[in-house]
């Protein structure tokens, strides 16, 4: 394929018959907010200008630790996963990066991946490295941890791993590595905890050494999964000190769905930005746990909570801010471009109600202690409908009205299943 995999005239065919309902809608809603003292059209270029990287991995369907079921035209190899971020990329035109997964994305050529990936519209974000599976012809095994493990010969071979990852990222355009590992007990008294920190804090330091100018290490931290006792890295508190430990280049991620019930992620985000390590954040939702459901499917207002504290955190700049941010989504009961375009609109839609906040009536009722005000400067923003702003942003870049329609009158899936070899019965979250 060289080029975008869809026609732009069927995709501006489809927006044709949307256009006039769409422009009285955003013009309707352009009074409304003019009477709020909110410029829609700015709201609109900030839209315009907001951004989220796609998870290589999430372009096929994902599973349960029990199974998998694969559907007709999911993608094989990186090649075909491309094709279908692509096109999520055309249609909704908030997602233009890929963040691959190695070693399940290795190729050859990295310098031709990274022309094909062009060529479709795309680059490539952070990389992430997998030490939580083990690989055919694998010298050593991670079964007893990875960059934590108490063989050296095993925390070597995971280090050189990240490291391998760090170089194939620089030949695609990168500029940051995610490193997330699994290492931890499963029972008490298995394992020394602070000795297991510091072996993986050596080990960190390895990779961080091996970083190139202008990159970043972004730190996962997972509260549990496979390590059901405790987790070397389990929460924003520890990923944080690893990362001042580390080094200026060394950030945190944080995933929603990697903490416990009821725990304020908006709050871990103002924190980890007060002291400049906020690098980056995953977005899905969850119902019980780490369940990886699709962003706002669950529990929106903490999506737009969350952007809340982005955007100020965006406006109070500490050491620049520049978080990457990604989709991270496990789709194991649809099909998985559809639930990344839903998702790419929920978060751009969060994103846009969290823009029209008044900053200054917040700030007044929070120097003054007025509660109710305070949070009605949030909740107006919040009931707000801003469909047609993220709607007109993504049509003047070319996007969809209404993605998924399209997609599905494309018949994209079903032509993919006839030119695809089909995907095999499987275990595991990809």
């Amino acid at each position: 394929m060289n080029g975008p995999p869809l026609s732009a005239d069927q995709i501006g065919s489809h927006n044709d018959r949307r256009l006039d309902a769409l422009r009285d809608e955003y013009d309707s809603l352009g009074r409304a907010l003019d009477r709020r003292g909110v410029d829609i059209e700015a709201v609109k270029a900030r839209v315009a200008g907001f951004s989220i990287a796609l998870p290589s991995w999430g372009s096929g369907r994902g599973g349960t630790r029990f199974a998998k079921f694969p559907i007709p035209g999911e993608p094989t190899d990186i090649h075909e996963k491309l094709e279908d971020c692509a096109v999520v990329q055309q249609l909704s035109r908030a997602t233009p990066r890929v963040s691959p997964h190695f070693p399940w994305d290795k190729v050859e050529d990295y310098a031709a991946l990274r022309q094909e990936a062009a060529a479709l519209g795309l680059a490539f974000d952070a990389v992430n490295s997998n030490t939580f599976q083990d690989q055919p012809g694998q010298a050593h095994s991670y079964r007893s941890g990875s960059l934590a493990a108490t063989d050296p010969a095993v925390r070597a071979q995971a280090v050189a791993h990240n490291i391998e990852c760090i170089e194939i990222g620089r030949q695609l355009g990168s500029r940051a590595i995610t490193v997330w590992v699994g290492d931890g007990a499963n029972f008490p008294g298995q394992q020394d905890f602070a000795a297991a920190l510091d072996r993986y804090l050596e080990s960190a330091a390895e990779i961080y050494a091996a970083l190139p100018d202008g990159w970043r290490m972004l730190l996962e931290h997972k509260l549990y999964e496979p390590a059901f006792y405790a987790t070397v890295i389990s929460d924003w508190g520890s990923s944080i000190l690893a990362a001042q430990q580390l080094g200026p280049k060394a950030q945190c991620l944080v995933d929603l769905g990697h903490h416990a019930p009821n725990v304020n992620i908006e709050q871990i985000v103002a924190r980890l930005h007060r002291f400049g390590k906020l690098g980056g954040f995953h977005f899905n939702d969850s119902k019980y746990g780490d369940d990886d459901l699709d962003s706002g499917a669950i529990n929106p207002h903490q999506l737009f909570l969350v952007f809340n504290e982005l955007i100020e955190a965006e406006a109070r700049p500490r050491d620049g801010f520049d978080p990457a941010y990604m989709i991270d989504q496990s789709h194991n009961v649809t099909d998985p471009i559809e639930s990344m375009l839903s998702s790419a609109e929920a978060i751009a839609g969060a994103f846009a109600k969290a823009a029209i906040v008044d900053r200054n009536a917040l700030h007044a009722a929070q120097d003054s202690n007025d509660v109710m005000m305070a949070f009605q400067a949030l909740r107006g923003a919040y009931r707000t409908d801003v469909t047609p702003i993220v709607e007109m942003a993504r049509i003047e870049a070319g996007g969809a009205a209404d993605p998924i329609a399209l997609y599905r009158a494309m018949g994209w899936r079903e032509r993919k299943a006839q030119e695809r070899k089909p995907v095999g019965l499987g275990a595991g979250i990809v």
